[in-house]
């Protein structure tokens, strides 16, 4: 494990990789992301080069203007997933060209890690949406909101790089979310691993896609035949919540551990039976509704709650419990087990 070797505020502008576009006077220029002349990173200084354009600030989503009463048919689905793909698309190419390369390691106020890769892939996303889709606001885990408005009917939330443990360690397990909500309800979500080229899809109202085929999570009705049953690291609970997690672990078949995002994507394919969680972000599992969801699966807070969180200009990530399974009746075992009140 590399040593982190600086302390950056997440919420101070010296998160110098990328210059702070919450005021929309300057946007980066990442339209044309294909152009390596684009993102120019010297190993010597340790620095990313960005070239930066004004364009025209983002405008508000407050009314339905782009749907009449606020109806939505196929083709604003076609569409929104077709920019999606786009993100998917422009985030990949960034972070394959810094995966298991030396770049700095930087610590955020919550002490998770975060690298040029992470910031570089958000920002091209965000030109994305701002070049096809200006009405839709985004919140991005490294930046947060981008909207004049403090609300927006539509909103993308991105995670650059969920696992990013993983991606500097060299594993390539960890994956791009990308979430699109509608008045609060996620009806697009995307899993992408960049490095080995798998996209997960899922679309409201149609079946979860792994690389343009569909998938569909695989029936276990018992929690002691669950045999593969994954969540990120065992250190990651405490308290009573580590109390509810054993007593879960204690009644599957095999545990196992590791994948990030991973393991909800390999949930949907039908390879995995169970996915239990602590303290995940919004960013962290709102991408995996529509993707859980349109395979068969059922995945909700530890009290079997549907997940729900509001984006706004005054939101706060906070942490939720999550549990993720590809079968109803192994959900609600699991949900027995974890006796969460």
């Amino acid at each position: 494990m590399q040593t982190h070797i600086q302390f950056v505020s997440q919420t101070s502008k010296s998160l110098q990789f990328l210059p702070s576009i919450h005021d929309h006077h300057q946007t980066l220029n990442l339209n044309r992301y294909h152009n390596a002349a684009a993102l120019a990173f010297s190993p010597k200084r340790r620095s990313l080069t960005l070239r930066t354009t004004n364009v025209s600030a983002m405008t508000s989503n407050s009314s339905l203007s782009d749907h009449a009463n606020g109806f939505l048919d196929h083709h604003d689905f076609d569409r929104f997933a077709e920019v999606g793909n786009k993100l998917a698309d422009a985030a990949g190419e960034v972070i394959r060209k810094y995966f298991r390369k030396k770049i700095d390691i930087l610590q955020k106020e919550d002490l998770s890690p975060v690298t040029i890769a992470d910031q570089a892939a958000e920002e091209a996303m965000v030109s994305i949406i701002i070049e096809n889709l200006p009405s839709h606001a985004i919140f991005g885990e490294e930046q947060g909101w981008r909207c004049k408005e403090k609300f927006a009917d539509y909103v993308w939330v991105l995670d650059p790089i969920d696992g990013t443990k993983s991606f500097i360690t060299g594993k390539p397990l960890f994956g791009t979310l990308i979430a699109l909500l509608y008045k609060g309800k996620p009806i697009l979500g995307i899993i992408d691993q960049p490095i080995l080229r798998e996209r997960w899809v899922g679309i409201s109202g149609k079946r979860t896609t792994l690389n343009g085929q569909e998938v569909s999570t695989r029936t276990c009705t018992k929690l002691s035949q669950a045999y593969f049953r994954y969540t990120t690291s065992p250190h990651l609970f405490s308290g009573v919540a580590e109390e509810a997690f054993v007593r879960v672990r204690n009644k599957v078949k095999v545990p196992l551990y590791g994948c990030d995002c991973y393991a909800y994507a390999l949930l949907a394919s039908g390879f995995v039976d169970l996915v239990i969680e602590s303290g995940l972000k919004p960013y962290d599992f709102l991408s995996l509704i529509p993707v859980i969801e349109g395979a068969g699966g059922v995945i909700t807070d530890w009290k079997g709650h549907q997940l729900h969180w509001e984006a706004s200009s005054d939101s706060h990530p906070t942490s939720f419990n999550v549990v993720a399974a590809g079968d109803k009746q192994i959900h609600q075992q699991a949900l027995d087990s974890l006796q969460w009140q």
